[in-house]
């Protein structure tokens, strides 16, 4: 319940739309709804800046409409399921008309109001095409959080010059997502381009040796250019709550 939520609340108990006890039950909670299955935590935009997002895999339909549903109920505001499949799409689009599906991101967006606009950027840079699902992750999740963003794919360190001939676009940004897999090279040459910070993603993609990521991990961690930080692999979703953070200070 935000604020807007809590003063309506108080002026349905004034003008006796809702008692008292009624009242008192819809504050208990505030914090968060037990639905058994789930704590649906309300408070946590207040913590981060951002709602609950929903994390799909291991959750069954049933449980993502109902966490869904009592968001829809509870909340004004903007709803993100992260790592959903068509299927889960399908089971949220029963309840909201509003939901919209990110394929390449795999990401649910239910739009209940307009995305804020943030005075910076983020850039968000790929290494291959084969990156571009964790990217477009990062990506979709930004716009989601209230930034702008802009993409730039395939300019991995094999064709060095497809990223020389785009630094414009990257220190023109306020923050850097950097999306690379196998050696994870492109971490480190854009770190070394730009006075910007930069959020570094290693992503599964490569060939044995890259042991699903593992080794475009542990480049981007022992990395000579300052000014990186390093998420888990494949975490597109936690680079942009990172890279939103450090853009909308």
């Amino acid at each position: 319940m935000n604020a807007e939520q809590l003063k309506a609340l108080l002026t349905q108990v004034k003008n006796d739309d809702t008692s008292v006890e009624d009242a008192l039950e819809q504050l208990k909670e505030l914090p968060y709804h037990d639905l058994e299955y789930a704590k649906v935590d309300y408070h946590r935009e207040l913590r981060n800046g951002f709602p609950e997002v929903i994390y799909s895999p291991g959750k069954s339909l049933g449980q993502i409409r109902g966490i869904v549903r009592d968001m829809l109920a509870r909340t004004t505001g903007n709803i993100l399921a992260s790592r959903a499949s068509e299927e889960v799409y399908e089971a949220i689009r029963e309840l909201t008309p509003d939901a919209v599906y990110y394929k390449e991101a795999r990401s649910v967006v239910v739009k209940r109001e307009p995305y804020r606009v943030s005075e910076g950027t983020i850039a968000v840079v790929s290494a291959g095409t084969s990156d571009i699902p964790v990217a477009e992750e990062a990506a979709v999740t930004a716009e989601v959080m209230g930034n702008r963003v802009n993409r730039l794919y395939d300019v991995g360190v094999a064709g060095i010059h497809r990223l020389l001939d785009n630094v414009d676009v990257i220190n023109h940004a306020r923050v850097i997502i950097v999306v690379a897999g196998m050696e994870g090279a492109l971490a480190s040459v854009v770190g070394g381009l730009t006075d910007k910070p930069v959020v570094a993603v290693p992503t599964s993609i490569g060939y044995g040796a890259n042991f699903g990521g593992v080794s475009a991990l542990l480049g981007m961690l022992t990395s000579c250019a300052g000014g990186i930080g390093v998420v888990n692999i494949d975490n597109g979703f936690g680079a942009a709550c990172l890279a939103s953070k450090i853009n909308q200070l």
